[in-house]
């Protein structure tokens, strides 16, 4: 059977072009936002621009899971393709990856190696044995190229080595990251950007722009493009952004309209109560995180990763509009409910 060819997507998919039109401020729901007074054309001119993590829904990638996930992919790619392979060693991976984990726990590091060396071996021989067996059938090789590349990376790679690493088998998009937590050194995903107004609007904090940054860049070095893309999408000249100590060394266009917290020089009176603000965006990153989908990714690739950051911050952004409409409703109600009670009172019993 052979693979499916890459389609390119059309303007018509929703989820994979254009997906900067979901959270297009000039959609029906975000009017009714301004409309009723859940957010104003000024809280779209300060913002606050900050950087998270979204985790990939992979395991914690050691190397006795990624031999094991290498072994177990390329024996679904055989056995869906019909290859005959002389040894499949899936039994013999298993036992060793569990002899690994309970070796390493004990700290009984040789023997922990010994296991790491049994799975080497192992998926060496399977890469050979598939290499030999697909050998002039273009159609095969074709499809069998990028998990036997895979399969070969992580049967080189180390543990400390420098560089880059592939920490996911089925996943090769996933990078480690870390940005100081104690709780969690490295997680293993893609960088997002996510930026919120600074000012809390009468319906809430709003999420203004939302954009996954494959690559691990600097922070300092996506600011320009992620002020661009929100004054686009808000049709706003954003006046203020304000950054966190990460974003030091900046490109944005007009330097002295981006304050860093910690910043002394040209911090006064309205801008230094906006920069204590800065740390707002924390609790919302947090809650697009346990109430979204930005604390796992489940989507596949780079577009997933895309499609989720967004359609996350569309999520949160509704469920603004839609607490903001249900108080609305609680006071219509409120202050018709008195006029309905006194109206019942003076209606004489038949």
């Amino acid at each position: 059977m052979r693979p499916k060819k890459h389609e390119t997507t059309t303007s018509g998919d929703l989820f994979r072009a254009r997906l900067d039109q979901i959270i297009n401020l000039k959609h029906e729901l975000a009017q009714l936002a301004h409309q009723s007074g859940a957010l104003r054309t000024r809280d779209l001119k300060r913002v606050t621009v900050d950087t998270t993590v979204q985790p990939k829904n992979i395991s914690f990638p050691t190397d006795a899971k990624l031999l094991h996930a290498a072994i177990r992919g390329l024996n679904r790619m055989a056995c869906k393709h019909g290859v005959r392979l002389r040894q499949s060693y899936v039994r013999v991976a298993k036992r060793a990856a569990m002899m690994a984990g309970r070796y390493a726990h004990a700290k009984q590091f040789n023997r922990h190696r010994r296991e790491l060396r049994i799975l080497r071996t192992r998926l060496g021989r399977l890469i050979r044995d598939i290499r030999r067996k697909i050998a002039g059938r273009q159609d095969i090789e074709a499809a069998f190229e990028a998990p036997l590349s895979r399969a070969s990376q992580i049967r080189s790679q180390q543990q400390r080595q420098r560089g880059w690493k592939l920490y996911s088998f089925h996943a090769p998009e996933v990078e480690c990251i870390g940005k100081g937590k104690a709780s969690a050194p490295y997680e293993f995903g893609v960088k997002a950007s996510i930026v919120t107004t600074n000012a809390r609007a009468p319906g809430g904090q709003f999420v203004l722009h939302a954009k996954s940054l494959p690559g691990n860049p600097y922070d300092g070095h996506t600011l320009r493009d992620v002020i661009e893309d929100t004054q686009k999408l808000t049709g706003c000249e954003i006046e203020r952004a304000y950054v966190d100590k990460g974003y030091r060394g900046h490109d944005a266009r007009n330097p002295r309209r981006v304050f860093i917290s910690g910043q002394k020089r040209g911090v006064f009176g309205a801008i230094k109560r906006e920069l204590r603000r800065r740390a707002a965006i924390e609790p919302v990153i947090g809650h697009m995180k346990a109430e979204g989908h930005l604390g796992r990714c489940y989507l596949k690739g780079r577009d997933g990763d895309a499609a989720n950051a967004v359609l996350t911050a569309v999520g949160y952004n509704f469920r603004r509009i839609l607490a903001w409409l249900r108080a609305l409703l609680c006071l219509i109600l409120a202050a018709l409910w008195p006029a309905a009670a006194a109206r019942s009172v003076l209606i004489p019993a038949s």
